[in-house]
């Protein structure tokens, strides 16, 4: 039987293994697009919840010794607030304001978590556990008058 010295085209291995090393080149890229989408996701929570500390602390720079006295006196309850950003009828954010003052000083300390913890019952749960309910921002200050 003669068989020609040059033979054109692929056999069917060359194929399957060409096959299986552009399907793990996919599945490799895939796998990275995931983690991109997700890493983006977490970035604008934390911009978001950081934005949403920043705006209650200049909320409450425009206060006076009075006011910020009286708001300072409410309950911590009081003082905890859900934030529907997007409008669609769900809490996006969770917003925790908590006050030490010292005569005319006010040390300032904002929580903001992202809708995971929205619904945990009490905002003393939070702030207790803030291990296991952690923060996607927390800022600090000091309001002086």
């Amino acid at each position: 039987m003669n068989t020609p010295k040059h033979e054109r085209g692929f056999s069917l291995m060359e194929a399957l293994v060409g096959i299986f090393l552009i399907g793990v080149a996919v599945i490799g890229l895939a796998q990275v697009f995931l983690v991109a989408v997700s890493n983006n996701l977490r970035a604008d929570r934390i911009a978001n919840a950081t934005f949403l500390a920043q705006q209650q602390i200049d909320w409450l720079r425009g206060f006076t010794l009075d006011e910020l006295t009286a708001y300072a006196g409410t309950t911590l309850e009081s003082r905890d607030e859900t934030m529907d950003l997007n409008v669609d009828g769900k809490s996006d954010y969770r917003r925790v304001t908590l006050f030490t003052e010292d005569q005319d000083t006010f040390r300032v300390q904002i929580l903001v978590y992202s809708a995971e913890n929205v619904n945990v019952v009490g905002s003393g749960t939070l702030i207790g556990d803030m291990g296991r309910y952690r923060p996607r921002a927390m800022i600090s200050t000091l309001i002086t008058r």
